[in-house]
C-alpha cells in the first residue's frame, strides 16, 4: 500500500540580517499550527543579509494557505523582508531548449522519468530539427523555432507566447546555442539555468574547450547559472570540474567535459526544483 502524499510548503526569505528573524518566522508558523519539518539559514556579515529556507507540513493547518501568507507578510513587512512560498501539491513547469547536441537533454529526461525531477516537462524548444526524435521517444511535444538576425525578435515573441499559454515556471538551456536577448531574459528572472561548457568565468563565450586546450588547462568543468542580460555572467547555481592532461585532445576534453555538464545542469535544476536558491548580488545561496 503506497503511503499518503504529505502535503508541505517551502518558504524562502531574505531580509538585512538583525535580532529575532528566526524566532518571529517560528512563531508565525507555530500559531498557524504547522509542523516544520526542517530548516536552514545562513548569514552574510559582509552583505549584512540574513537567508532562510523553511519547510514544513500543512496537515494540521489551522486557518488557509492566505491568511496564513497574510500573517507571514506582516512579519516581512516587519523585517523588510523579500519572501517567496511554494506548495508541493502545485508541481513545477518546465520547458526544456535545444540545439542539436542531445547528451544534457537525453539526461535530463531520462532523469525525470526515473523520478529525479519534482516537475512536470511540458514541451522541447529548439532552433533545429535534429532532436525532435528524442522528444516523441519521450512523449514531450516539440516545438521548432528557427532562428537568424532577421527572425529573432519575432521568433522569441512567439516562444513566450507559447511558454505563457503553458504557465511555464523554469526554463532549461540544455545547451542551446543562441544567445536569449535581454526582453527575453527579463520575462522569466532567475527561471532560466543555462549550462555553460567551462568553469566560469574562465573561457566565457563560444568554444571554450578549444581555447582551454590551446591554454593547456590541467582542469576542465562546467557551470550552471540563471541567465541573464549579460552573456555568462548570471548568478551562479553549480559547477563541477575534472582532470586535464597534456595528452589530451580537444575530443578529450569535449567529451571529459559533457559528462560533467549533465550532472552539473542536473544539479542546478534539482535545486531549482527544491526551492533550495536564493540569488542576490549576482550570487547565490543553495541550500543543501
Amino acid at each position: 500500500m503506497t503511503a499518503p502524499q504529505i502535503s508541505t510548503a517551502t518558504l524562502l526569505v531574505t531580509c538585512p540580517d538583525r535580532r529575532g528573524l528566526v524566532a518571529s518566522l517560528a512563531q508565525v508558523l507555530y500559531g498557524h499550527g504547522v509542523n516544520i519539518l526542517d530548516s536552514d539559514q545562513h548569514s552574510d556579515p559582509v552583505a549584512g543579509q540574513f537567508f532562510q529556507r523553511i519547510r514544513f507540513d500543512l496537515a494540521e493547518l489551522r486557518t488557509d494557505r492566505t491568511t496564513l501568507e497574510r500573517s507571514i507578510d506582516e512579519v516581512a513587512q516587519r523585517f523588510d523582508m523579500t519572501w517567496r512560498m511554494s506548495y508541493s501539491d502545485r508541481r513545477k513547469r518546465m520547458a526544456i531548449f535545444v540545439s542539436r547536441l542531445d547528451h544534457c537533454l537525453y539526461d535530463l529526461l531520462l532523469r525525470h522519468r526515473a523520478g529525479e525531477l519534482d516537475c512536470d516537462i511540458r514541451m522541447v524548444i529548439s532552433n533545429h530539427e535534429d532532436l525532435r526524435p528524442v522528444a516523441d521517444q519521450f512523449g514531450l511535444d516539440f516545438h521548432h523555432f528557427p532562428i537568424s538576425p532577421e527572425s529573432k525578435r519575432e521568433q522569441e515573441g512567439s516562444e513566450l507566447e507559447l511558454l505563457a499559454a503553458l504557465d511555464i515556471d523554469l526554463i532549461a538551456l540544455a545547451r542551446y546555442m543562441q544567445v536569449l536577448s535581454e526582453s527575453f531574459v527579463e520575462q522569466y528572472p532567475n527561471r532560466i539555468i543555462n549550462i555553460h561548457h567551462s568553469f566560469l568565468p574562465a573561457f566565457s563565450g563560444a568554444r571554450p574547450y578549444r581555447r582551454a586546450y590551446r591554454r593547456g588547462v590541467k582542469l576542465v568543468g562546467a557551470t550552471a547559472h540563471y541567465a541573464t542580460g549579460e552573456l555568462d555572467d548570471g548568478p551562479i547555481i553549480e559547477q563541477s570540474v575534472a582532470r586535464a592532461s597534456h595528452r589530451d585532445s580537444v575530443d578529450d576534453l569535449v567529451r571529459k567535459g559533457r559528462d560533467i555538464e549533465r550532472t552539473v545542469l542536473a544539479t542546478a535544476i534539482r535545486a531549482h526544483l527544491e526551492d533550495r536558491i536564493l540569488v542576490y548580488e549576482n550570487k547565490t545561496v543553495v541550500f543543501e
